[in-house]
């Protein structure tokens, strides 16, 4: 077989490109759908409608049983698409195949969500959400898992590797910082448009924007002259057993599972935080966030060449514990005589620390591992290993959707001003303290060592 070159950092750089464009659209579910149709007082007040019925079954809302459900259905197709991936033969390789055709639906379908089609509280406008909430899932899958299966493929060294997941981490950032900026766009367009009107306008222009970042790796890297297109025989389901038998990768998960739940609380009632805890006015979400995003960025070459000496594990259990301490000064905000903009610059900082860690380190980690059993079992099934990791915490991100739409009820009826009010929107940030403290607990049983070996002495 011919040996395949090594990626330039120009190439790296083009491939993170397609990371700027998916992580808009998935910041724009994660940050502004549950805002968007489980509206707080402040929001309603400007004129927001309710375009979902408001009751709970069982205590859970429509909107948490939704995005809960479509994560379920991301999860179980993740290694259907893996293993279409790994064992696809075509011309261009097995993954880009994937970018080309689903870079446009799955923006498109971020559109549609927010479209609902009757102006008011209706379950036609539930139906709708149901299904293009699945539409969404089902299109990130196709594009995110063949996408991140080409990681490891690209990046062939430990150092390569790193570089490409410190790019592709500032491009999510960025593409996240792109997504906080819906309300700032949206008030440009409110006055002629409303509020649904402004918010869906600004979805839109946001999308497009981030259709063309998704087609950019996919039409400008030849995916054969880097990466090993030989296909996978292994049927998807026994390739993904076979993956979690690996011992080091399920503890990862596990962890991973475990931040996940923590973070995505955090991401959810992030926007809820600024507005309620804090009293801030939601145009104030993506200012702070650019803070944090700065100050991570500053902490981006400090994380790659820590890394590089330190190893990835003592950094990403570090991280753990230090997002655990971040969340726990979320959840008291406004019951401290401090200033509301003093203290979401507070949180924004702290929380900048462990985003430049976990940006950046656990894609390696997981690039680590699949190359590693790679070598072990002499099957090549990237794909399967990063199809694996998204189905564990996918199913953990619906778990925290169930739980914030639900936590978030309690103390609902308290009128702002009172004690108690914005209690559960407190509650969650103190849940993803606690779970980020056990995730970097099981972290600390991550065997990087092995890992490691084994990688060193196949190269050598």
């Amino acid at each position: 077989m011919k040996e395949k070159k090594a990626a330039s950092n120009k190439i790296l750089l083009i491939f993170a490109i397609g990371q700027l464009g998916w992580s808009i659209l998935s910041g724009l579910i994660s940050n502004w759908l549950v805002f968007f149709f489980q509206p707080s007082q402040e929001e309603i007040a400007k004129g927001q409608l309710i375009f979902l019925p408001q009751g709970t079954v069982l205590g859970l809302t429509a909107i948490g049983m939704i995005t809960a459900l479509g994560r379920i259905f991301d999860a179980v197709t993740d290694p259907l698409i893996a293993g279409k991936s790994d064992s696809l033969t075509h011309r261009l390789g097995r993954r880009i195949p994937f970018l080309r055709y689903a870079a446009i639906p799955f923006a498109l379908v971020t559109v549609l969500l927010f479209c609902s089609p009757v102006a008011g509280t209706s379950g036609a406008n539930t139906a709708w959400l149901f299904v293009f909430a699945m539409l969404f899932y089902l299109c990130m899958t196709c594009y995110c898992t063949p996408y991140n299966a080409l990681i490891p493929e690209l990046g062939r060294t430990q150092n390569a590797r790193i570089n490409l997941s410190t790019y592709i981490s500032v491009t999510y950032f960025l593409g996240t910082a792109f997504a906080y900026l819906v309300p700032n766009i949206a008030g440009i367009f409110m006055s002629s448009l409303g509020y649904a009107g402004s918010y869906r306008l600004t979805v839109a222009i946001l999308a497009a924007l981030a259709a063309v970042c998704m087609l950019v790796p996919a039409f400008a890297i030849d995916e054969n002259t880097y990466a090993d297109t030989a296909p996978s025989k292994t049927p998807a389901f026994s390739s993904l057993a076979a993956t979690f038998r690996n011992k080091d990768f399920r503890l990862f998960v596990c962890s991973d599972i475990l931040y996940w739940v923590g973070l995505t609380l955090f991401q959810t009632g992030l926007s809820f935080y600024i507005t309620v805890l804090m009293g801030l006015d939601s145009a104030m979400t993506f200012p702070l966030f650019a803070v944090m995003t700065g100050f991570s960025l500053c902490c981006y070459p400090v994380v790659n060449i820590l890394s590089k000496k330190l190893g990835k594990k003592k950094l990403i259990a570090f991280a753990f514990l230090f997002f655990a301490f971040t969340f726990l000064v979320t959840a008291g905000a406004g019951l401290l005589p401090v200033p509301a903009m003093a203290y979401g610059i507070l949180v924004a900082v702290l929380a900048a620390v462990p985003m430049a860690i976990l940006g950046i380190l656990p894609q390696a980690v997981v690039a680590d591992i699949s190359e590693a059993d790679k070598i072990e079992t002499g099957e090549s099934r990237q794909g399967m290993f990063y199809a694996a990791r998204t189905f564990a915490f996918k199913l953990g991100q619906s778990a925290a959707m169930l739980l914030f739409t639900s936590i978030a009820l309690i103390g609902k009826e308290i009128p702002k001003g009172e004690s108690g009010y914005g209690m559960g929107y407190r509650l969650t940030a103190l849940i993803a303290a606690v779970l980020c403290l056990l995730g970097g607990i099981v972290f600390l049983r991550y065997n990087e060592k092995k890992v490691l070996e084994s990688i060193t002495t196949e190269q050598k």
